[in-house]
């Protein structure tokens, strides 16, 4: 019996003088360099980006110097860097223009010298016109920023080209006369008639020589500087002017006393609004 318990003391001392030289072995510069070299990892929180604007959508007025147009421009972001896709910086633009040509000449008058007594009340026409001629374009270019930052609040300028196809439509254009039963519209036969100012009545109607309207093929080309005001990135607000030509199969006819060409050459400054997405 005295034998076990010297034994178990035996053993009991060996193991704690064990554990104790265990410990004190481990160097204390190791664990410092442990300590130090451990990396600290911060959760940053997620910010969520805006999504990349890709299309565009926008229309507007122009004012031509040889007349007016409405417009629709469809526009695709074509950058291959999706961060910086909301510049706008290379937009491939579709484009569709209705417009209606007038000469330098034309000018609206009324026929104050008209016999009272015909029964007939005066009204405005555009005195040698012979035809309305208006236009309607298809075609496809580039918006390209060339100065600026398109941050909110600032302006961003552009330069834009497209060209394409256009149709022309020629459309009679029709006068009331004294001592004629039915509006009159030009020919070689009546041309001292038609030009004869004091028997005018006036224009008579749009609706006049609708079902007479021909259509000429035609090609257009335009540049022009591009000056975009939006204060928002979704948003499309903008000014923009250039050089716009035209040239049709044909001459254009359009006053009696003018020479008809088959091209067109105008400056043009236009407003436009919209939207992106």
């Amino acid at each position: 019996m005295k034998n076990s318990k010297k034994i178990l003391l035996l053993t009991l001392s060996f193991c704690i003088s064990y554990l104790t030289n265990a410990q004190t072995s481990i160097p204390v510069d190791s664990v410092k360099k442990q300590i130090t070299t451990t990396p600290i990892v911060y959760n940053k929180p997620l910010v969520k980006r805006p999504k990349p604007i890709h299309t565009e959508l926008s229309g507007g007025i122009r004012l031509n110097t040889d007349g007016w147009s409405f417009f629709m421009d469809r526009g695709k972001v074509k950058t291959d860097d999706e961060r910086h896709s909301d510049m706008f910086h290379d937009i491939l633009l579709w484009q569709f223009e209705l417009s209606e040509k007038k000469n330098p000449k034309e000018y609206k008058s009324t026929n104050s010298n008209l016999d009272p007594y015909s029964g007939s009340k005066p009204t405005p026409f555009i005195f040698g016109k012979i035809n309305n001629f208006y236009a309607l374009k298809l075609g496809i270019g580039k918006r390209k920023m060339i100065a600026g930052k398109p941050d909110p609040g600032t302006v961003s300028i552009h330069w834009v080209y497209a060209g394409g196809l256009s149709v022309g439509m020629l459309k009679p254009y029709y006068i009331k006369v004294y001592n004629e039963a039915n509006p009159i519209k030009y020919s070689d036969n009546n041309r001292d008639e038609f030009l004869s100012q004091s028997t005018i009545i006036g224009a008579a109607g749009f609706k006049q020589g609708l079902h007479e309207i021909t259509f000429i093929p035609g090609l257009h080309v335009k540049t022009a500087l591009h000056f975009d005001f939006s204060s928002n990135r979704k948003t499309v607000l903008a000014i923009e002017t250039g050089l716009n030509a035209e040239i049709y199969s044909q001459a254009i006819p359009i006053m009696a006393t003018q020479n008809a060409t088959p091209y067109f050459l105008d400056i043009y400054a236009s407003f436009q609004f919209g939207k992106r997405w």
